[in-house]
């Protein structure tokens, strides 16, 4: 089981309060990535469930039990950091037993889970190196199989593949997506990355300042964003807002698009712009222009538009995919 519940949990560092106030449910097995940008309290929302900082104010919950007041060593939760936190002089083998020979395991058991860990992580042949013999992503990998012969309730990732190249985080987000199906346990994931929160979760909650912003599924988030916070940061190149006599015309004082749902032409339609920027990369295009009586607007078409700095371009917006706001930036419904 790994079901975990919020409830008004707050965090106060002095005069500042970090976490205002939050509720949350999280269920046994599901995959919650907390995403937003720097500074926004998803980092520390995770120590206050590992236990690793004390809440100001509320409850945490695991599986119904109230662990607030207990040590970490007590939540039943495993944590993986950014940082590999790896001891250099072990091997390999002795990196992923490590809390096991703490807790003074069977050396038979111990030898089980961590051969069936390496077998899961794809470390077998590599149990008898040390950390400095390995890639970045090994070394992650090996961090995890740490946490994973634990045999936790939950898995609390706190952004590990930010020191990893670009084509690193790729694999690893594939390797950590199929671990969550082979073991089915909750995993709680941290990321100021979109494209990680958007690709891994089966929840994202968005977080600003300390808020919950919206909870819910990928395609909810990306189709129904409750405000333009959201609707800014999830979504990749960001969606397009655009206020005056346009927005007006829609009964709306900022009216969103997103560049994928703009429509392109060289000959004719509702928008006439000129290309700034052409980013080509290979399957898609993104063109950034300025538009008349619009202002700045990115737009992705195939790659073979075909588009370069200073082309006229006509635009037509999906006016079925257009996203309303109020002068509060909350989303006005259809």
């Amino acid at each position: 089981m790994g079901s975990i519940t919020l409830k008004n949990v707050s965090k106060t560092f002095g005069e500042a309060k970090v976490i205002p106030s939050i509720d949350l449910e999280i269920h046994d097995g599901e995959f919650v990535v907390f995403v937003g940008p720097s500074g926004c309290g998803k980092s520390t929302l995770l120590r206050l469930i590992a236990g690793l900082e004390d809440v100001s104010a509320g409850q945490i919950l695991i599986d119904g039990k109230d662990v607030t007041a207990a040590a970490p060593a007590q939540r039943g939760l495993a944590m993986v950091f950014q940082s590999y936190a790896l001891y250099p002089h072990m091997s390999v083998r002795n990196n992923i037993a490590f809390p096991l020979k703490m807790a003074k395991m069977d050396k038979a058991a111990i030898d089980r889970k961590v051969t069936d860990a390496a077998r899961i992580l794809n470390l077998t042949d590599y149990l008898e190196r040390r950390p400095s013999q390995l890639s970045g992503g090994q070394r992650q990998r090996v961090a995890i199989g740490r946490a994973i012969v634990r045999e936790p309730s939950a898995f609390l990732f706190d952004e590990p593949l930010s020191n990893l190249d670009a084509a690193l985080r790729g694999t690893m987000r594939l390797e950590i997506s199929e671990l969550h199906h082979q073991l089915k346990t909750t995993m709680i994931y941290v990321t100021h990355d979109q494209i990680e929160a958007m690709t891994m979760a089966d929840k994202i909650v968005v977080l600003n300042r300390g808020n919950i912003e919206q909870v819910g599924s990928p395609l909810e988030l990306y189709r129904s964003p409750k405000n333009l916070f959201v609707a800014g940061f999830i979504g990749s190149p960001r969606m397009n807002f655009i206020d005056g006599a346009y927005a007006q015309s829609k009964n709306a004082r900022t009216a969103g698009i997103r560049p994928e749902h703009i429509g392109l032409s060289k000959d004719s339609g509702l928008w006439t712009g000129r290309v700034t920027v052409a980013e080509h990369l290979g399957a898609d295009t993104f063109l950034h222009l300025d538009v008349e009586g619009i202002g700045p607007v990115t737009a992705r078409c195939d790659g073979e538009f075909g588009a370069h700095h200073g082309d006229k371009v006509y635009m037509t917006p999906d006016e079925a995919k257009l996203h309303r706001f109020d002068d509060k930036g909350i989303a006005i419904k259809a």
